[in-house]
C-alpha cells in the first residue's frame, strides 16, 4: 500500500489491514495485544516505526510496545512520560480528525520535555508533502463506544514515524490510521477486560481453594473435636433443630448422629433449664444446663453458642460447643453440700437451718395504731415477745392476706396456745440429748459420734417428707415441721423421743440417751435466731420440769 497512490489501493492491502485488526482481537494477553498493535502499524499501514504509549492508573503514559527499530525499542520501552507533557503535545499542531500532526517547524519546542522519543536521520525534504525527520504524528486511542477526543477518555497514544513512501499520509492514510487507533482501543480494552477477568478467576480459584481448605479444616476440627459440637438452625419454626453433630456429642448423649437430627436442643434439655436454653440461644452466649441421655439420665454441660450470620439474610444458624462438666458440677454440689450440711451426720447445719427458716419469715414493723388495728381484726397480737411488729391473719394453714405491699408472701402464723381453733403453723422442735456427755466420757468420742449419727438417722426417719432435720451443734438438733397444730407438734415430739431412747449400738456395746424437746413456733416478725431461742428456752423449761433420773431411759 505504501508504494501506491491512494486512489488505487490494492485489495491485498485492505485484506492485510483487516488481518492485522483481526490479530489484535485474538491476542492472548494484554502484552501480546499491545505488541500486535505496534506491529500492525508497520505491516499494514506502511510506517517504519510505531510506538504504543499506554495510560497508567496514575494518568502518566508508559511506552508499552515498540516496533520497527530494535535499538530504539531497547532505549525507550518501559519509560514514562508525564500526562501534562502528553496533553501539551495533543493540544498543539494540526488536527487531522482525531490525529495530531506536529510538523518539524513546531516540534522543536518538544525536544526537552519528558516524553520518551527517538530521532531518525534523513535528508531535508525536497517537496512540500515530504516527511521531515522531526515531524511527529500521534493517533490517540479513546475508550470504546466514544468517538472524538473531546468526549472520550484517553486510553493511550500510537506514535508513528516516517512513512515508507516518504510522504505525509493522504486522506485515505489518515482515515486508515484513525480507524486503526479506534480498533486498537477496542482490542486493548478487551484485553484488559480479559486480563482482569483472568485475575479475578485466579483470585476466585484461590479463594475457593482457601474456602475448601477452610471447610476441610472446619470439618476436621468439628468431627474430631474432643468435646461436643453441633450446628443448629436459628429462627423460624425449626429454631434449635440440630442439623449436624460430631462424634463426641453423640457419645456424650448416647445417641447416634442420625437420631440427633430428629431433635432440637429444647427436646433434649432438662425441663428446669428450658428458659436458660432459650435465652442463651437468642443471645448467642453460654450457659450451664442439663441435657438428656438416651438412657433417660441427664448430664451437666457447658453450652456455648456462636451465631453464624449471613451478610445478606441475617443470622442463619448456631454453632454450639457442648462441654461435659458433670464432674465439675458434682464437685461443686459436693462443696455446696459440705458448706450447708454437717460433716458427721449429713444433716443440714446451723447456717442452712437459719437460711431455710429465714426464707419463711418476713420482718415487719408498724405504728402502734396499725398494730392495734391488726390485733383487733385478727384476734392475735400484732407484735412478738420482743416488741417487733408483724402482720398476720387468722385462719388455718398459715394462709394470710398480705399487708404493706407484700402481695406474694404467705405469712407464717403461730397457733394460739389458749384456744383450740385448729390453726396450724411452722413448728420448731429444739432437741437436746440427755446423758450424751457421759457416753463420750466413758466410751470415747467414736462412740459419741456413732450415737449422733444414729440419732440423726432416727430423727430423719421419724419426720415427713419436706420437714427439715438439722444439727445445730454438739448434741443439739432442730426439726422444722410446717402445717402442724399444737397437738400435732406434741405428738411429734413424743414419737421422736421414743425413737431416740431405744438402745443404740456404739463401739460394740448398747448405750442409751434421752432427749428433751422444746416446741417453738415461727411467725413473721421474728428472726431465725429469735425463733430458735424461743424453742431453746422451752426445751430447757421442759428439761427442768422432768426429774433428772427420768431424763434418760437406761
Amino acid at each position: 500500500m505504501e508504494t501506491e497512490s491512494e486512489p488505487y489501493v490494492r485489495l491485498a492491502s485492505l485484506r492485510q489491514l483487516h488481518q492485522v485488526m483481526a490479530d489484535m482481537n485474538t491476542a492472548r494477553s494484554l502484552a501480546d495485544t499491545l505488541q500486535t498493535v505496534a506491529d500492525g502499524v508497520i505491516t499494514a499501514l506502511g510506517y517504519e516505526m510505531a510506538c504504543v504509549n499506554l495510560v497508567r492508573p496514575d494518568g502518566d503514559l508508559v511506552v508499552a510496545a515498540f516496533s520497527g527499530n530494535s535499538a530504539a525499542e531497547a532505549l525507550i520501552t518501559g519509560r514514562v512520560g508525564s500526562r501534562d507533557s502528553w496533553d501539551r503535545r495533543l493540544g498543539m499542531g494540526e488536527k487531522w480528525g482525531d490525529l495530531v500532526f506536529i510538523p518539524h517547524t513546531e516540534g522543536w519546542v518538544l525536544d526537552d520535555d519528558d516524553v520518551p522519543q527517538w530521532y531518525t536521520d534523513g535528508p531535508a525534504p525536497r517537496f512540500e508533502d515530504e516527511w521531515h525527520p522531526s515531524d511527529r504524528l500521534f493517533a490517540p486511542m479513546y475508550t470504546p463506544g466514544i468517538s472524538g477526543s473531546s468526549c472520550g477518555e484517553l486510553l493511550g497514544v500510537i506514535s508513528v514515524d516516517r512513512p515508507r513512501n516518504g510522504r505525509h499520509p493522504g486522506a485515505w492514510g489518515r482515515e486508515a490510521l484513525q480507524m486503526y487507533a479506534f480498533q486498537a482501543a477496542i482490542a486493548i480494552s478487551n484485553a484488559r477486560l480479559r486480563a482482569n477477568m483472568q485475575r479475578a478467576l485466579v483470585r476466585l480459584e484461590r479463594e475457593q481453594q482457601a474456602l475448601r481448605a477452610s471447610e476441610e479444616s472446619f470439618r476436621q476440627a468439628f468431627e474430631y473435636a474432643p468435646s461436643g459440637m453441633a450446628i443448629a438452625e436459628m429462627g423460624g419454626d425449626q429454631h434449635g433443630r440440630i442439623l449436624r453433630s460430631n462424634d463426641a456429642l453423640c457419645r456424650l448423649l448416647g445417641r447416634p448422629a442420625s437420631a440427633m437430627r430428629r431433635y432440637s436442643f429444647s427436646d433434649l434439655v432438662h425441663p428446669e433449664d428450658i428458659g436458660t436454653l432459650l435465652r442463651t440461644s437468642a443471645e448467642g452466649g453460654r450457659a450451664e444446663l442439663r441435657l438428656g441421655r438416651r438412657d433417660g439420665t441427664y448430664v451437666w454441660v457447658s453450652l456455648r453458642n456462636s451465631v453464624v450470620a449471613d451478610a445478606a439474610d441475617g443470622p442463619r444458624f448456631l454453632l454450639t460447643h457442648v462441654e461435659d462438666i458433670e464432674e465439675r458440677k458434682r464437685r461443686e454440689l459436693q462443696l455446696a453440700h459440705r458448706a450447708s450440711h454437717d460433716a458427721l451426720t449429713g444433716l443440714p447445719n446451723s447456717a442452712e437451718l437459719r437460711s431455710r427458716l429465714t426464707s419463711r419469715l418476713c420482718r415487719r414493723s408498724g405504728s402502734g395504731a396499725e398494730l392495734e388495728s391488726l390485733d383487733a381484726a385478727y384476734g392475735h397480737p400484732a407484735y412478738d415477745v420482743n416488741g417487733h411488729g408483724f402482720d398476720f391473719a387468722g385462719g388455718t394453714g398459715g394462709s394470710t392476706a398480705s399487708y404493706d405491699g407484700f402481695d406474694h408472701h404467705v405469712h407464717t402464723v403461730a397457733p394460739d396456745a389458749n384456744r383450740d381453733d385448729g390453726a396450724k403453723g411452722l413448728a420448731v422442735l429444739f432437741c437436746d440429748l440427755d446423758g450424751f456427755k457421759s457416753i463420750n466420757d466413758r466410751f470415747g468420742h467414736n462412740a459419741g459420734d456413732a450415737v449422733l449419727i444414729e440419732v440423726a438417722r432416727r430423727l430423719s426417719r421419724g419426720v415427713r417428707d419436706g420437714d427439715t432435720v438439722a444439727r445445730l451443734g454438739g448434741d443439739e438438733f432442730v426439726i422444722l415441721a410446717d402445717g402442724l397444730g399444737q397437738a400435732d407438734a406434741q405428738d411429734l415430739a413424743v414419737r421422736l423421743r421414743n425413737e431416740i431412747i431405744q438402745p443404740i449400738r456404739a463401739e460394740g456395746r448398747a448405750v442409751r440417751v434421752g432427749a428433751s424437746f422444746g416446741i417453738g413456733w415461727a411467725h413473721c416478725g421474728m428472726t431465725a435466731d429469735e425463733v430458735l431461742k424461743s424453742a431453746d428456752e422451752r426445751m430447757y423449761v421442759e428439761k427442768r420440769s422432768r426429774p433428772k433420773a427420768h431424763r434418760r431411759a437406761g
